[in-house]
């Protein structure tokens, strides 16, 4: 007989499904979020062992299902100061 994977386990096989969904636009994908983030509401200690990719992949998720773009970092050249000239719009 198998042991039930802990709650960090299922998150994890979760976000790998969502990762798939992402790549298959897969209609399914609001309730695999939803179901994420109870999961992650529930018990806040697993988000600190999710690791950078599989943060990257429910950023990529949600930036996709919510239509939203998020800016790039303004580089500073190199031996130059931040340009004065930078507004809200460039932002």
């Amino acid at each position: 007989m198998s042991t039930p994977l802990s709650t960090a386990d299922q998150l994890r096989e979760q976000i790998a499904q969502l990762q798939s969904a992402l790549t298959t636009a897969n209609p399914g994908m609001p309730t695999m979020l939803r179901t994420i983030h109870r999961a992650l509401a529930g018990d806040k200690a697993i988000v600190t062992l999710l690791t950078p990719d599989e943060v990257g992949i429910l950023v990529s998720s949600l930036m996709k299902q919510t239509n939203t773009i998020i800016a790039a970092d303004i580089v500073k050249s190199k031996g130059k100061k931040f340009s004065k000239s930078v507004s809200v719009d460039d932002l």
